[in-house]
């Protein structure tokens, strides 16, 4: 669930998506004092890409 919105497009520069979303998911944490978050990433020909982000204190 992207607790943003559902657009697809995000706006990034070629090769940088992966960052672009680790960012915007440390962001939203921070903006809800979430501890944990997970970022997802369909990489095309039935592959896919997840990270689980934990902040400690």
């Amino acid at each position: 669930v992207n607790v943003n919105g559902g657009a697809v497009a995000l706006g990034h520069p070629i090769g940088a998506t992966g960052a672009r979303i680790l960012t915007t998911l440390l962001y939203a944490m921070e903006a809800r004092g979430a501890r944990r978050g997970l970022a997802s990433l369909c990489i095309g020909g039935g592959e896919a890409l997840a990270m689980v982000v934990e902040r400690v204190p």
